[in-house]
């Protein structure tokens, strides 16, 4: 299984990170898994519901200092 793909959103502000996890996961296959750096605040409430909205499983969140990484799979 090949590393999944890593999307840098740290340093951008709501809605950029979500737009952005959006943009890329619409060529994705589902059962794919996209990763998301983000360390806006608000990321940490529109992530989830992005992906509760969109059909999309949010397998983990990971606090790595300011960052948050949020592994996705595609519904």
């Amino acid at each position: 299984m090949s590393e999944p793909e890593m999307i840098d959103a740290t340093g951008l502000l709501c809605p950029l990170p979500v737009l952005k996890l959006r943009k890329r996961m619409k060529p994705l296959a589902p059962g794919d898994v996209i990763v998301l750096r983000a360390d806006d605040p608000a990321a940490v409430i529109d992530v989830p519901h992005f992906c509760a909205e969109a059909g999309h499983e949010l397998v983990e969140m990971v606090e790595d200092g300011a960052v948050t990484l949020y592994r996705v799979r595609k519904g």
